[in-house]
């Protein structure tokens, strides 16, 4: 395997960790957390509970993977973008930004 590959593959583990952190935080349980191709959107929520990030998440900040990871999880209570889906967004994000 060249070191590319091993690197990719070790980010891939710490992004799942990070999103199994902050289901924790959050308190909720995805069904499933998916790493994959994606070419229009970094992240998509089903309402079967599937959590899909896009591989391109990898190569950014750690920072806009918490932002991504937190939007995708509180979809997993709220499924809209209303006010109350944006106060809880914003709430577990504060002390990141």
């Amino acid at each position: 395997m060249s070191t590319v590959g091993k690197s990719s593959h070790r980010s891939e583990a710490e992004f799942r960790k990070r999103a199994q952190c902050w289901a924790n935080k959050i308190g909720v349980r995805p069904r499933q957390v998916r790493i994959q191709i994606m070419r229009r959107k970094w992240a998509s929520c089903s309402t079967r509970g599937t959590v899909s990030f896009s591989r391109d998440l990898l190569g950014r900040p750690r920072r806009f993977w918490d932002e991504v990871i937190v939007h995708e999880l509180v979809h997993l209570r709220i499924p809209n973008h209303g006010r109350l889906f944006r106060r809880i967004v914003s709430a577990h994000l504060a002390h990141v930004r």
